[in-house]
């Protein structure tokens, strides 16, 4: 089974691939797990709380907190964990999130589905801010019960969530030589 983790990050000079994890709808989160090949319960959501879009990772990157850079799947379709997506990456959302008295960024990459019903949507930023709030709502509604707090620092454009990706794939390529 091909390993998930190593795909490339890159479908071409703008766009990435995500690999979805967990899809859209449901009420627990998945991890992948490369050692089995497989994607495995990680935690029930609290009660009522289901995921709003697909999440999932970009491959071939290594962000701060040691995982691939997240990314949320701004469609309107359902889709399975390991369905492979290729996207342009729309925005970031700066996160600083604390556990155990340590704190690291844990950005939220914010994409869209080349093949969307929406493909004119070109920065998160020019999304509704009532939108961008209740992303931040569902993020810290999803880490309930965890012992991790968030602190978002701010919403930026397509340019630094590239910048971020390619940092994220120079971390990922540093580990593997």
């Amino acid at each position: 089974m091909t390993n998930l983790l190593s795909l490339p990050a890159f479908a071409s000079k703008t766009d990435v691939h995500v690999v979805v994890e967990t899809p859209r709808h449901a009420q627990a989160k998945f991890k992948y797990e490369p050692e089995l090949g497989v994607f495995m319960l990680s935690r029930a959501l609290t009660l009522g709380l289901s995921y709003p879009y697909d999440w999932g990772f970009v491959p071939s990157t290594k962000a701060p907190d040691g995982d691939p850079i997240d990314a949320l799947v701004l469609h309107q379709i359902t889709t399975s964990p390991g369905v492979v997506l290729r996207c342009r990456p729309i925005g970031i959302l700066d996160v600083l999130q604390t556990q155990d008295r340590r704190s690291l960024r844990n950005d939220r990459l914010m994409v869209v589905p080349i093949r969307s019903r929406h493909p004119d949507t070109r920065d998160v930023r020019d999304l509704p801010a009532s939108l961008r709030h209740q992303a931040e709502e569902f993020f810290t509604a999803a880490i309930a019960g965890t012992g991790k707090r968030l602190k978002f620092l701010g919403w930026r454009g397509p340019a630094a969530a590239l910048a971020a990706i390619r940092r994220a794939q120079r971390a990922f390529e540093r580990l593997a030589t």
